[in-house]
């Protein structure tokens, strides 16, 4: 005869402890119990409900299943399988089986209360044919309050477990860098588009403004190339900033080698100019954005690396927590992925470097220097990504910018041989800085604590004074008033 079998069920209403039925053979047969899962009456015959807990409250709900995802055995759960369980002696094996649903869960059991805890396929189909059947197995559940207790629990499960903060999403910084890589290369087509459009009416005019955004603006002042006069000097001064550049222009708008253009044309050419315009003018915009974004989400990551590569690497890897998970060697190749398979494939010689290329420490770096630097800066970028993350003080940047001066000494280290600081003093250095400016969360706690009590303090010395005391203020107050008014008279 096999050993009895008890069934432990985590719901969203409570704990529910099954005994399987020792008289039916047909409970040690998984392909047998996998055909009876759907009747409710051959079901019945291989388990049957021993005992139901239910919880008090969504709290308390809430509280125990946090503790079984992470495979804690609280108070509440012990209690009720020392009640349910037959006992086990001590230093001796149960002569019974626990059947669970999470590992974790069924190794605490095990090292608590000293019976066996199993997880195999037969117990995960019973466990399925208890969830499928579990509202006629407890009877005193109305209809419909099993799903609604399931939906509460879900959602508070859920929000517990994102604990969430809405100046800390690093979605924010994602959708804002990836909408920036794609206006650049609109504004980029746009641009070229705007000149090769106006350039038939105004050809000079392309070699005399570089900037894309300046000649759009430029185009827009000067419409019919006809109509320009010394009168709109000061506009084109104030766009290109240069009083010589503006006069160039004009000079070359009287002599210019192009067509003539209608009106009906020029108009569409000045909308669609103002349409460049605005687009630049956005561009800037969502950039001053993320600058701000990045400095709340990840200031130490963009002190270090700066804001726009900082924001590619989350955006890379997906989320913050992410690029916080993987190690130095794998953020130095962010980027690279093709690259990497292709060397691997070939056995040919893998890439240095993939995204934080963009850094400026890569470029200032000798050539035969670049992959050691690139190396170095990953491991930084790694360091500060999990600070940013995981700090629960005010964000500030100071760890990023001791990063930062460690990067600038590693590269005067490659160049002159000048031995930099140790990892160990910088870090106890910005450590001092930041718990002297109060940044962190204990010395932020500290002076709540100090505030709340000088309140207290305050309040209890004003409670503590006589009531004669305070009576008599009002007729001093008085006093001197009707004194003050003699006076004047």
């Amino acid at each position: 005869m096999s050993q009895p079998l008890f069934v432990l069920y985590e719901s969203a209403s409570g704990y529910a402890l099954f005994e399987r039925l020792e008289a039916e053979e047909v409970g040690s047969q998984l392909e047998q119990v996998q055909a009876s899962i759907l009747d409710m009456t051959r079901f019945s015959k291989i388990l049957k409900l021993k005992s139901f807990i239910p919880f008090s409250s969504a709290e308390t709900a809430l509280e125990n299943i946090n503790d079984v995802s992470e495979g804690v055995l609280n108070s509440t759960l012990r209690n009720f399988l020392e009640v349910n369980l037959p006992k086990v002696k001590a230093g001796k094996e149960s002569k019974f089986i626990v059947g669970v649903g999470e590992e974790k869960l069924g190794s605490s059991i095990q090292e608590g209360l000293g019976c066996k805890c199993e997880k195999n396929l037969l117990i995960q189909e019973l466990l399925r044919g208890v969830r499928l059947h579990f509202s006629k197995f407890i009877k005193e559940l109305a209809e419909g309050n099993l799903e609604k207790a399931q939906l509460g629990l879900g959602h508070s499960y859920s929000r517990a477990k994102i604990k969430f903060n809405i100046n800390k999403v690093d979605n924010m910084v994602i959708q804002s860098i990836s909408l920036l890589d794609q206006i650049d290369k609109d504004l980029n087509t746009f641009a070229m588009r705007m000149r090769e459009w106006y350039g038939w009416h105004f050809p000079e005019l392309t070699k005399l403004v570089a900037e894309h955004y300046d000649y759009a603006r430029v185009a827009h002042a000067i419409g019919n190339k006809e109509s320009l006069t010394e009168e709109k000097l000061p506009e084109l001064e104030a766009i290109v900033n240069d009083a010589d550049k503006a006069q160039s222009i004009l000079d070359a708008a009287r002599t210019s080698m192009g067509r003539d253009i209608s009106e009906f044309d020029l108009v569409n050419i000045e909308k669609f100019a103002t349409r460049v315009i605005e687009l630049a003018e956005f561009r800037q915009k969502l950039h001053t954005y993320l600058l701000n974004k990045m400095g709340v989400i990840a200031p130490n990551l963009s002190a270090l690396i700066g804001e726009q590569v900082g924001a590619r690497l989350i955006s890379h890897a997906g989320s913050l927590t992410n690029l916080a998970k993987y190690p130095a060697s794998t953020i130095q190749i962010l980027g690279a992925e093709k690259a990497l398979f292709r060397a691997l494939k070939t056995k040919g010689n893998t890439p240095k470097y993939g995204l934080i290329f963009h850094s400026s420490f890569i470029g200032r770096a000798a050539q035969k220097n670049k992959g050691r630097i690139s190396r170095y800066l990953a491991n930084k970028a790694a360091i500060a990504s999990r600070i940013d993350l995981f700090s629960e003080g005010e964000p500030n940047n100071l760890f990023g910018e001791k990063l930062k001066e460690q990067v600038e000494e590693r590269l005067r280290f490659y160049e002159t041989g000048e031995s930099p600081r140790k990892n160990i003093d910088v870090m106890k250095e910005v450590i001092a800085e930041v718990e002297s400016a109060g940044l962190t969360a204990e010395s932020r706690k500290r002076s709540a604590d100090g505030e709340d009590k000088k309140k207290k303090k305050k309040k209890q010395k004003v409670e503590a004074e006589p009531e004669e005391v305070k009576e008599e203020q009002p007729e001093k107050k008085k006093k001197k008033k009707k004194k003050a008014e003699s006076d004047e008279e």
